[in-house]
């Protein structure tokens, strides 16, 4: 049977508060750049802010998949909801595909039509102020995914990241066109979109392998830890899937074929343990007991004992 307990539904609880504080967070720094790009009519650190509104959108996505994904299995989905997370996961990339198309046509505009902002020390100052904030996120959301084994918070706390290095181009190029460089403004967001482009990829890649079924286990680790267990003659089909801390697994073993059905039980159990104690992200193990081959004319003893 599936470990689901009170304990998974402690930690979809503990997610949603880590969700709704980032989400007041992300979207108190996009109503300070938002703001002070239309009183400064700086299209960059506008742009810049709305990106940052994106981040709140996707917390936003974040918590309406997290309250699917903390429902326990029912009649309609017997393995749970938990893929949910990952399609929130795509959700946050194709986000940050939107803002990167957004970089790009900021960058294009500058180079083409040779549009700057003004630098102020006001501006550079909330700036300064709204990168700290985004790092201090991106810190806590990291920290907090990893020790709550969320692949939705360690998309999320990269897509803040995303907002970190826009903020530091928008910084820099703002450096560089007081300095009498007026195109570094768009060269520089050129630079960023790479940057976002490998973080959407990251996501995107990491959700399509939780929802395609990639296995998360080495096979042959788990064949050779379970020919350990006394009684097992062979190993093979090992199969897993699932996410980085709520992985399933199936394998079939074959066994002696005069065991009985109580001891084949109690040594599918044993194999089960034995992985379970080997690999703590795995949550369930399905372990298909077979009958080893016997060799042709070799009798084979009554199984009834």
């Amino acid at each position: 049977m599936g470990r689901v307990d009170t304990s998974t539904l402690e930690r979809n609880r503990k997610v949603r508060t880590v969700l709704a504080v980032i989400l007041g967070a992300n979207w108190a720094v996009a109503v300070l750049k938002l703001a002070l790009g239309l009183w400064s009519d700086s299209a960059a650190v506008t742009a810049d802010g709305v990106h940052s509104f994106i981040d709140g959108g996707s917390n936003v996505l974040a918590l309406v998949a997290m309250s699917f994904a903390s429902q326990p299995a029912d009649e309609d989905h017997p393995y749970g909801h938990a893929k949910f997370e990952a399609l929130a996961s795509l959700g946050i990339g194709a986000l940050i595909g939107i803002s990167m198309l957004e970089l790009g046509r900021m960058a294009l505009d500058s180079l083409m039509h040779d549009r700057h902002p003004q630098v102020t020390p006001t501006m550079v100052g909330v700036m300064v102020a709204t990168l700290a904030i985004n790092l201090t996120v991106t810190w806590v959301e990291h920290r907090q995914g990893q020790k709550l084994q969320s692949p939705l918070l360690l998309a999320d706390a990269r897509h803040t990241l995303s907002d970190v290095w826009v903020t530091l181009a928008v910084l820099g190029s703002l450096g560089l066109v007081k300095l009498g460089y007026p195109k570094a403004d768009g060269l520089v967001t050129l630079g960023v979109m790479g940057i976002v482009a490998r973080v959407a990829w990251d996501i995107v890649k990491q959700a399509v392998g939780i929802l395609s079924d990639t296995a998360r286990l080495d096979t042959q680790k788990v064949a050779a830890l379970t020919l350990e267990v006394p009684g097992v003659l062979s190993c093979r089909d090992v199969r897993s899937r699932g996410m980085e801390g709520s992985v399933l697994v199936d394998l079939k073993i074959e066994v002696a074929p005069e065991m009985s059905t109580a001891r084949a039980h109690d040594l599918a159990d044993a194999v089960e343990a034995s992985i379970q104690r080997a690999f703590p992200e795995v949550v369930d193990v399905v372990v298909h007991v077979e009958p080893a081959s016997t060799p042709r004319g070799v009798p084979v003893p009554d199984s009834a004992g």
